[in-house]
């Protein structure tokens, strides 16, 4: 119906002969805050610069020139103030919508997007580290932006770059060997992530050990000390598996597997290239790029020792995805304390005259915080995600066995798992990801209220309705719709919008919260409408249906699977 709306407008302002192209006019079109303002409204202000008048006149003019509306689309058209207010077709609406999703399925709702090859970085767990709840935020979003780019028609790759040589390793093998090595080496996220904190602590009370750590850290770069490098092969795999583990939970899964051991080669060959172009120099030892003219300050390629930085991997990364994929787009969903670093990287892929490095997009996203401060893998100020599942699940397990009564221990596993990771999910997509989260696990576990438990519960529930109905599903018979049935309606009309926007944006907070008001509505429409025994069972059972199939695809888009039973 939007689109008839477009057309109409289109129309209109040509007679106006204003000049605008349909981009700019669809993106003007908004959705009312509640029906009696109608389905869609145009506010006039944007125009009145162009037509040279006030927007209150502007609104009634193109009311005038839309003459004769389509009765079958638009039953009416209302002017209040500066806005132009668009009341659809409720039963043609209703008979499109329902019939559309029905038919359609998990397809309904994908809008019509050109399609792009892609590459979706996320996560970038270090090995050697823990992997805590502020992990699961980026995880969580580029998991949802991949599927949001694959629901819209896109290729997409998943990457994750992982961080398995460096300083962080250099500290835990130097750590393990030299305080640990009687401990049996344990494929345990728990003792893989003590090591590490245990390392910090002892440097930061005697900055002098850092000159061992430095000395391990060479080694691991020469590749020549044989028992430290099986040491490393063997603590590396341990964690990577740890880590597929995890990923398996939140649903994700990843098409490429980049790590920094394999970007040194190419990143310090690219540093080479940059100091024979004299965009890189040398200073005190080091090799930097001085970005001070762009307000970016010094950008650090190599250390003294000639060990090569983060920076110059992430140089040679950059090339190595546009040559071996032919990407249209690269993303990096990283944190936002990372903001400069990418600014520095982007501006030297620039100077570089790297054609790929206008096409790199950065995705931050912001802290989730304890309610006690900031989380640390350094300090050990976090909670480690292997302790934080196992707490979830089992607040889980209690609440199901109060629903459920007798239920076997493998459905309870199941059933407990999907909607702690719905719970843990969604509460850090809900939230737009510039916005800081303070992440408490008593509003996360709740079963109702805006969170993943929720959600699943809703769709549940309308399964149970559909099992309970003696009815099939027959030809749609529309009678005279009810308030709750028409928002229902004009919600689920929205789904293709929402997932357009959140496309556009990058933000999967837009389809999480839709999501919640949905849910919302659904359960409104359900208490205000009987279903089984109304006249109108067979439709209502559609509109059911249609809620049910909306949902999943919603909650697919966000990583989250649903259930039929809670």
């Amino acid at each position: 119906m939007k689109q008839a709306v477009l057309k109409l407008l289109k129309k209109s302002l040509k007679e106006l002969k204003v000049e605008a192209k349909d981009s700019e006019i669809e993106s003007n079109i908004e959705i009312p805050p509640n029906l009696e303002l109608g389905d869609y409204s145009f506010p006039c202000f944007f125009l009145s610069a162009k037509l040279k008048t006030s927007p209150n006149a502007i609104a009634v003019k193109i009311k005038e020139k839309i003459g004769k509306i389509p009765a079958e689309e638009i039953e009416e058209i209302k002017i209040i103030g500066p806005y132009v207010n668009f009341f659809v077709n409720r039963k043609n609406l209703a008979k499109q919508i329902v019939e559309g999703i029905l038919k359609q399925k998990e397809k309904f709702g994908k809008p019509r997007i050109k399609s792009e090859k892609v590459m979706i970085e996320f996560s970038q767990a270090n090995t050697h580290k823990a992997f805590h709840v502020g992990h699961i935020r980026g995880t969580s979003i580029g998991e949802s932006l991949a599927r949001i780019y694959e629901f819209c028609g896109s290729r997409v790759t998943r990457a994750n770059y992982q961080g398995d040589t460096g300083m962080h390793v250099a500290k835990w093998l130097w750590c393990y060997k030299k305080y640990h090595s009687k401990e049996k080496i344990r494929n345990d996220e728990a003792w893989i992530a003590s090591i590490y904190v245990d390392a910090v602590k002892k440097i930061t009370s005697n900055e002098k050990l850092q000159e061992e750590v430095d000395v391990v850290n060479q080694k691991l770069t020469e590749g020549k000390d044989k028992p430290l490098n099986a040491l490393w092969k063997k603590t590396r795999k341990l964690s990577l598996d740890s880590l597929e583990k995890i990923y398996k939970e939140l649903n994700t899964k990843f098409n490429v597997y980049f790590f920094e051991s394999e970007t040194e080669k190419e990143g310090n060959k690219i540093v080479q290239e940059l100091l024979k172009k004299k965009i890189a120099v040398m200073s005190e030892g080091a090799v930097i790029t001085d970005l001070n003219k762009y307000n970016l300050g010094v950008w650090v390629l190599l250390r003294k020792d000639r060990t090569v930085l983060y920076s110059a991997k992430d140089l040679g990364l950059a090339v190595k995805k546009f040559q071996k994929f032919s990407l249209d787009k690269s993303f990096y969903v990283v944190g936002a304390a990372q903001s400069l670093y990418f600014a520095q990287l982007f501006k030297v892929l620039e100077l570089m005259k790297f054609k790929g490095g206008e096409r790199c997009v950065y995705i931050p996203f912001s802290e989730v915080r304890l309610p006690t401060g900031k989380m640390s893998s350094r300090t050990g100020e976090n909670i480690l995600y292997s302790d934080f599942i196992k707490e979830v699940t089992d607040f889980a397990k209690e609440k199901i066995k109060e629903r459920a009564g007798n239920i076997s221990k493998t459905d309870l596993e199941k059933r407990a798992m999907k909607i702690s990771i719905a719970a843990i999910k969604f509460s850090m997509l809900r939230q737009h990801p510039n916005k800081n989260i303070i992440f408490s696990k008593e509003d996360a576990l709740k079963f109702e209220g805006d969170t993943g438990p929720y959600l699943i519960y809703s769709y549940a529930r309308a399964g149970s309705i559909i099992r309970k109905s003696k009815l099939s599903l027959k030809k749609l018979e529309i009678g005279n719709l009810e308030e709750k049935e028409k928002e229902l309606i004009a919600k689920l009309s929205q789904f293709s919008e929402v997932v357009e926007s959140a496309h556009k944006n990058l933000n999967p907070s837009l389809i999480a919260n839709y999501s919640y008001q949905l849910a919302q509505i659904f359960n409104e429409f359900y208490h205000s409408c009987k279903v089984i025994g109304s006249e109108s069972e067979n439709f209502r059972l559609a509109l059911v249906e249609s809620f049910r199939q909306v949902l999943k695809n919603s909650l697919w888009l966000l990583g989250i699977e649903t259930l039929e039973e809670m």
